[in-house]
């Protein structure tokens, strides 16, 4: 399993700000290694998130986003103390989940 994701959510205004470090290696399958022989594709396909248990963000990734992707969003609503999940599915079908409160 990957390592833990760095997540921070904040909220001001009525808007809850979360900045999300993914761990993963992202390669995209085109990469050679050192005797020649391609680097398997191994990718990030599916990132949600959610406040309180409820759905507020889906996306679908490819094998071109950077190694440890850095990801941000705005959700319009959320309070101090309210829970962010955030869950990713890669193309090998590992999954993580990691949840923080909101600051």
């Amino acid at each position: 399993m990957a390592n833990p994701m760095r997540i921070r959510a904040a909220s001001k205004d009525g808007i809850t700000e979360v900045r999300i470090l993914m761990n993963h290696e992202m390669e995209t399958g085109q990469r050679r290694d050192a005797s020649g022989a391609l680097v398997p594709a191994w990718f990030i396909q599916d990132v949600s998130a959610k406040l309180n248990d409820q759905i507020v963000m889906t996306s679908q990734w490819g094998p071109s986003i950077a190694k440890n992707p850095y990801f941000a969003f705005k959700i319009k609503g959320g309070k101090t103390g309210d829970t962010v999940s955030v869950t990713w599915v890669d193309n090998r079908g590992d999954t993580r989940t990691d949840t923080v409160k909101v600051t």
